[in-house]
């Protein structure tokens, strides 16, 4: 189980490497869950980190449903040179909705590079905004051959991704990403007392970013002390699981 952490800046991303972190997930929380960085700011962490070995993400943002616009997004995205590609499917209300956006999104990163990883995400509080289903998301995301399928929230309100969802149903969607596949990440206001029982579901990645800033504030800056806390429990039970593990 890799993590994943989301600095907004070349200076909090050095903070995050420093700390172990295993993705870089590059984004702008003022613009919400997967909010867009600027590609300048992108590329400055691309061109600090990728040379190191450190992968880095970037966030296409919470995205209305317009597959044109999402793809030149993803185009600019994957121009900057990063390992990984994710999309919010904010706007999108169907699996047709999803699969149109995915399309898209995954033609334009492929006219950069068959190497970037692209990551279809949809919203564990679905239903709080009228949006498109998990079950639709991981279908949409499997059939325009997407590399992951992602869940988080898209509203930053303190419930949290096992606040939205059972156990179950968070179980049913990484065996179906699994099964069709693709790696499966979880995120949404995850905490490190969160990671025990994730880390038994099964996700390839889990993300986090208010875990690791100052008083578990996502809009405050992230610190190395509880970088480096989270990534040592992080590791501490996944070795656990590993030993558990028929």
């Amino acid at each position: 189980m890799k993590i994943l952490i989301s600095p907004q800046s070349l200076e909090e991303a050095r903070v995050v490497a420093e700390g172990g972190c295993d993705i870089l997930d590059i984004k702008n929380v003022k613009e919400g869950s997967l909010g867009a960085q600027a590609p300048w700011v992108i590329q400055d962490v691309v061109k600090a980190f990728k040379d190191k070995g450190v992968i880095c993400s970037a966030t296409l943002g919470d995205l209305p449903q317009k597959p044109g616009t999402a793809s030149l997004a993803a185009y600019g995205v994957a121009k900057c040179g990063v390992d990984y590609v994710k999309a919010g499917l904010h706007g999108s209300k169907t699996y047709d909705d999803a699969l149109e956006m995915m399309v898209h999104i995954e033609r334009a990163v492929r006219m950069v590079s068959d190497d970037i990883l692209v990551v279809a995400s949809g919203y564990a509080d679905y239903r709080r905004f009228d949006g498109v289903s998990c079950q639709d998301v991981v279908s949409a995301a499997r059939d325009s051959k997407c590399d992951v399928v992602m869940l988080d929230t898209a509203i930053k309100d303190g419930k949290t991704l096992l606040d939205n969802m059972s156990l179950d149903e968070i179980q049913e969607f990484v065996d179906a990403g699994h099964n069709a596949g693709m790696l499966v990440a979880l995120a949404g206001s995850v905490t490190e007392s969160d990671i025990e029982t994730l880390a038994d579901i099964g996700p390839d990645i889990v993300g986090v970013r208010g875990a690791v800033c100052d008083s578990n504030d996502r809009t405050r800056g992230i610190t190395l002390e509880r970088v480096v806390a989270f990534m040592d429990f992080a590791k501490r039970v996944d070795a656990r699981v590993a030993d558990q593990a028929p």
